[in-house]
């Protein structure tokens, strides 16, 4: 070791580019929709998945890790987060016509 050096190398961490990534998709939604209000769901071994509604009723998803990872990414984004799904945000949700047909064909091909 050179004279004056303290023998500790000091590393900045890298930013976590899955996290930034689900960041930004949940940024660029609520622009997308006059603001958005999430819902985190715990799915086991897959992670969390985050629900998005927005002003205008569209809505639509991402996954995380965890929910831990989840609700910080909510954060991040500057996003309300709901506990559970409240009658008012559920009626706020409308559905393309093309996820009414693809729900049919789901329950049909059972």
């Amino acid at each position: 070791m050179t004279e004056g050096s303290s023998g500790t190398l000091t590393v900045d961490a890298p930013a976590d580019s899955a996290t930034d990534r689900l960041v930004s998709a949940l940024r660029a939604f609520a622009d997308g929709h006059g603001g958005a209000t999430a819902v985190v769901e715990y799915v086991g071994r897959r992670g969390a998945r985050i629900v998005l509604v927005g002003k205008d009723g569209v809505w639509g998803d991402q996954f995380a890790q965890d929910t831990d990872t989840a609700r910080r990414a909510c954060e991040l984004a500057a996003l309300s987060v709901e506990n559970s799904w409240e009658r008012e945000l559920v009626e706020s949700m409308a559905p393309t016509n093309d996820l009414w047909r693809s729900m049919g064909r789901r329950l049909t091909a059972r």
